[in-house]
């Protein structure tokens, strides 16, 4: 059974200097893993989906939760799936500094990128544009 997972996160100031280490990590398990998916960082803030195996992805959600890289960790939108949007990444990156405020005020009440104020739905549909319309940094 497949599952997409989409999260929301503030960074640690430590995970600010070492996000391409983070990224490059993050592939590799993923990789190993069956897991696919991408990431978006604006502001200190990460929102990230991931897919995979119920277990496979149940099990790194776990790990993130764990991780002193992230604080204030939620979960914005879970589900089955019956096929993969992002299978040919094990972490794509959008670049964010690219963005036309349009497309994230499309789906938010504010210009600014800030994931925890939208509901799932909404957020998954940004982050489906995001990555539709914006510079993808490292499709690896």
């Amino acid at each position: 059974m497949l599952v997409r997972l989409l999260y929301v996160s503030r960074a640690a100031d430590a995970a600010l200097n070492d996000l391409d280490n983070i990224l490059q990590h993050a592939r590799n398990y993923n990789a190993e893993h069956g897991i696919t998916g991408a990431l978006c960082y604006s502001s200190n803030i990460f929102m990230q989906v991931l897919e995979g195996s119920r277990t496979e992805v149940n099990r790194l959600y776990a790990t993130i939760l764990r991780d002193p890289h992230h604080s204030d960790v939620e979960l914005l939108h879970y589900e089955e799936i019956s096929e993969r949007s992002y299978s040919g990444w094990t972490m794509g990156r959008v670049d964010i500094s690219r963005l036309n405020t349009s497309t994230v005020l499309k789906y938010s009440e504010h210009a600014d990128f800030n994931p925890y104020a939208n509901s799932g739905k909404m957020a998954l549909a940004m982050l489906q544009e995001l990555v539709a319309t914006a510079n993808i940094i490292g499709r690896a």
